[in-house]
């Protein structure tokens, strides 16, 4: 009978966010595919947890898909780990998914720790509606992006380096206008854990004089919905009996 692929997410930053679920999985597990294995075995080494490891990472995984879809059919329960948050959210994980879903292999993914929620609930911008759109292309479609994404109505999410930071926020700007609000998180989970809420021109001028370090989410409130002229309107003409009215 076919093992089962377990997403296993790990925290962001403080180590307490570990789950006991995700433990137990990773306890039982014949192996587990980390994303980078030097990180992970402080994570094992904090919850006693012996269970092999092996490299997964965006260089390998192409390679090695073939190979850990086939433990899987052996019987083998397999649990793939990132170095922070929950697999496959801008990080390696759905070309595996997706190989053992085509399959037919049961994927189990476990809830636990993500940047993204925690930044989006703290910003104090509308979410109730959000889209999630990750890193921003580094050069080809960035612009592009950045123009469809400013009439983006639901707030947005990305993720950035601390080194780009002061960068995407002057270019948010340009595109979506210096007064559009926005919030960083920076350091979720941790000691030095911030958020900095303000317009893009002021939370760009703060990063440019206090240089960020750390883990970085940006959110940002979506464009002014524009109702068609006319909308919820109905024209009135003589003779016209509207009990409502």
């Amino acid at each position: 009978m076919a093992g089962i692929l377990y997403i296993v997410p790990t925290p962001v930053g403080n180590l307490d966010d570990m789950t006991f679920r995700a433990v137990d999985v990773l306890k039982k597990a014949d192996l587990v595919l980390a994303e980078d294995t030097r990180t992970t075995s402080v994570l094992f080494h904090h919850f006693d947890i012996h269970t092999p490891l092996q490299s997964h990472h965006k260089f390998n995984e192409h390679q090695k898909v073939a190979v850990i879809r086939e433990k899987i059919l052996a019987g083998a329960d397999v649990a793939l780990v990132s170095d922070a948050g929950t697999p496959g959210i801008s990080d390696p994980g759905f070309l595996l998914v997706r190989t053992c879903a085509e399959e037919g292999i049961e994927v189990r993914t476990l809830p636990g720790a993500t940047a993204c929620i925690p930044a989006v609930v703290s910003s104090g911008l509308p979410c109730d509606r959000f889209c999630f759109e990750g890193f921003l292309p580094l050069k080809k479609g960035r612009q592009t992006l950045l123009q469809q994404l400013s009439t983006e109505t639901r707030t947005m999410v990305f993720y950035e380096s601390p080194y780009r930071l002061v960068k995407t926020l002057e270019q948010l700007a340009a595109f979506f206008g210096p007064d559009r609000l926005c919030s960083v998180a920076r350091e979720i989970s941790k000691i030095h854990e911030e958020h900095r809420r303000g317009t893009l021109a002021e939370v760009a001028q703060w990063y440019t004089a206090h240089p960020p370090k750390g883990e970085i989410v940006i959110v940002v409130k979506g464009a002014e919905s524009v109702k068609p002229e006319g909308k919820g309107k109905r024209n009135r003409h003589a003779g016209d009996n509207d009990p409502e009215e």
